[in-house]
């Protein structure tokens, strides 16, 4: 049932947003009764908090171990995030953009909680044998390209996307 439930607060955050997320609102979506909604999530920070940790670790299962070739996190780190064929992000669930969510409305506790998996995100990116300032250039790049799709603000579509992203690509190649 907790997956029926986290599923049905990602559905409500990438259609609506933040402020569709009420707790009867999740129970309708998910087909629970509110008692039931509230035997696993307390409050609407416990399920922007389950989201985020779940879409977290989605998203860890995609990166590499520590020990892989050099290159390979920043690589996973583009290739989870930004797929290969431009999709607008609404067409799909962009899982990230999710998070993000999640992580921007669940209040200081749930932006706490994503700053740190960013701090050792970062400290992976720096530590996986490329220039740390390439890896940290294409994260950012990377981190605002999805910015960019979330929030529909003109994302680079078509050859541009395909462009941009085979940069990104031959940037983290010339490093390794």
């Amino acid at each position: 049932m907790r997956g029926r439930i986290l599923d049905a607060v990602e559905r409500l955050l990438v259609s609506a947003g933040a402020d569709a997320v009420r707790l009867d609102a999740v129970a309708a979506e998910a087909g629970v009764s509110k008692g039931g909604l509230l035997h696993h999530f307390r409050s609407k920070q416990a399920l922007l908090e389950g989201v985020l940790n779940r879409l977290v670790d989605r998203f860890e299962a995609e990166l590499p171990p520590g020990g892989s070739p050099p290159g390979a996190f920043t690589r996973a780190w583009l290739d989870a995030t930004i797929p290969d064929a431009d999709a607008p992000a609404r067409d799909h669930a962009d899982q990230v953009s999710v998070a993000l969510l999640a992580g921007m409305s669940g209040g200081p506790e749930v932006l706490a909680a994503l700053r740190r998996h960013y701090e050792t995100w970062q400290r992976r990116l720096a530590d996986d044998g490329l220039d740390p300032a390439t890896a940290t250039l294409v994260r950012l790049a990377v981190d605002g390209w999805w910015m960019a799709r979330l929030l529909d603000l003109a994302p680079p579509g078509g050859d541009l996307h395909r462009g941009v992203r085979a940069r990104l690509t031959a940037m983290i190649e010339e490093g390794t």
